[in-house]
């Protein structure tokens, strides 16, 4: 056993399963610490994020007790701090797990060569992917664009891979604290008490993760490529802040789905959605560019149009459009809003309003509790057209249509908007066609800020204009 400290530095990883970093220090040290750095620029755009960020470290904290392992929390706007530290100890191995962003993999490599010119032993490893971001590849060496012939390639490559025998988390023989001037969890929460209602909702640990992920294999994935598409019952798994922050490995998704011989239709569309979070993935690392940019540079000349009125009006759902209205409450109420939601209300900013995506993905960034610069961004870009894998036409949603189709009764529609629980299918999606004294369109909910025809015309316009 290894006398020096096994020093983990956690990012995303709030787990003691299939965490191969974590694992590893166990093994070879008597005495671990893991260290969070939390770095307040980072999340001042990401509020909603704060909140599952200080119950993770709360319950991983509890969770490492039991190993005999500290977690601590320091505070930090620099990566500096790795070199103001650390290199003046040496008394330790530092583990972590790779994290997927350019600029941290871009970070890795810096630290890395600086470690090891400093005589620091240390030890990197594969992050929350099936693959490595650089295994998958076309025959000719370059990354793919289209998501159909990633997945092909990536799917295989990763069910003919050998698995790696499963390490289990190893109890120290001792707690120990490392560092000096950390800070208490509590430090991170929003200063806005707007995340109250997350409570209820949501248990942002890696039991709670587990359990969902049984639920959503024993109660709906059989139906979930159909189930998934309709907002006013749980069709979805809900996995996804899990995912995002190491509450659950993806590995451990793939294997809990496949253990039933017979891969149903349901089953197989849902780990296509983990491919597309390795496509995003793939796309942002080979593309870093697309992060603040169009992907597609001839959207470079879109005539986007600055309405701060139509933008509040989006945000606080009152566009006047049952449907974008229900998804941008429900997002603000729980940190979370359907899929199929997500690109209805994206298409409408984008679209119907002619606001900039990156309007949208700043908004969605700030509210989301599941955000990922990779699924935001790619996600954006997607419904914008001026993606990686977008559509070869404009696509335009109709919010009206959508509505009658997805939300047929209205469900979703009055659970969020509850100023319409008292109007008939017939009217729900459409409530300005609805007559009645007690009803008052402009008092009790808002006129349409746009009309569909009209917005979709001058929305196809601007597109020729490209």
């Amino acid at each position: 056993m290894n006398k020096k400290i096994g020093l983990f530095w956690l990012r995303d990883d709030f787990r003691v399963n299939k965490n191969d970093g974590l694992i590893e220090a166990s093994m070879n040290h008597d005495e671990v610490v893991v260290f969070y750095l939390y770095k307040k620029d980072t999340y001042k755009d990401q509020e909603a994020q704060k909140w599952w960020l200080y119950k993770s470290l709360l319950n991983f904290q509890k969770k490492l007790s039991y190993f005999n392992i500290t977690l601590e929390v320091i505070e930090t706007n620099s990566f500096k701090f790795f070199f103001d530290k650390l290199t003046k100890k040496k008394d330790f191995t530092i583990y972590w797990n790779k994290v997927y962003e350019p600029d941290y993999l871009k970070f890795d490599e810096y630290l890395s060569f600086n470690l090891k010119n400093n005589s620091i032993n240390f030890k990197r490893f594969k992050g929350n992917t099936l693959n490595e971001i650089d295994e998958i590849k076309k025959n000719d060496g370059t990354p793919f664009k289209v998501f159909t012939p990633f997945w092909r390639a990536a799917e295989k490559y990763y069910i003919e891979k050998i698995p790696s025998k499963e390490k289990l988390l190893k109890k120290c023989k001792k707690k120990i604290n490392y560092f000096n001037d950390c800070i208490e969890p509590e430090k991170i929460l929003p200063k806005k008490n707007w995340f109250k209602n997350f409570e209820k909702i949501w248990s942002p640990e890696e039991q709670s993760a587990y359990k969902e992920l049984q639920n959503f294999i024993k109660e709906r994935i059989s139906k979930y490529s159909e189930g998934r598409n309709f907002p006013y019952i749980v069709g979805t798994s809900k996995l996804s802040p899990f995912i995002k922050f190491g509450q659950l490995h993806v590995e451990t998704i793939w294997n809990e789905c496949t253990k039933k011989k017979s891969k149903n239709i349901g089953t197989s569309k849902f780990l296509a959605e983990i491919g597309w979070r390795e496509f995003n993935h793939s796309l942002i690392n080979n593309f870093p560019y697309m992060l603040k940019n169009n992907y597609s540079k001839k959207f470079d000349n879109f005539p986007w149009i600055k309405n701060t009125k139509f933008l509040n009006a989006w945000k606080k759902g009152l566009t006047g459009y049952p449907i974008v209205d229900a998804g941008m409450r429900e997002l603000y109420s729980t940190g979370w809003m359907h899929n199929r939601v997500r690109m209805i209300v994206g298409s409408f900013l984008v679209k119907h309003l002619l606001i900039d995506w990156k309007e949208g993905e700043k908004y969605f960034k700030n509210c989301l509790l599941d955000y990922s610069p990779a699924s935001n961004v790619a996600g954006w870009q997607w419904v914008a057209g001026c993606g990686a894998d977008a559509a070869p036409y404009f696509r335009i949603f109709n919010p009206i249509l959508q509505g009658e189709k997805f939300d047929k009764e209205g469900e979703y529609v009055k659970k969020w908007v509850p100023e319409l629980k008292n109007l008939s299918k017939k009217f729900i999606h459409k409530p300005w066609e609805f007559k009645d004294e007690k009803f008052k369109l402009g008092v009790d909910y808002p006129y349409p800020i746009v009309k569909h025809e009209e917005a979709r015309v001058k929305a196809l316009n601007a597109f020729k204009k490209i």
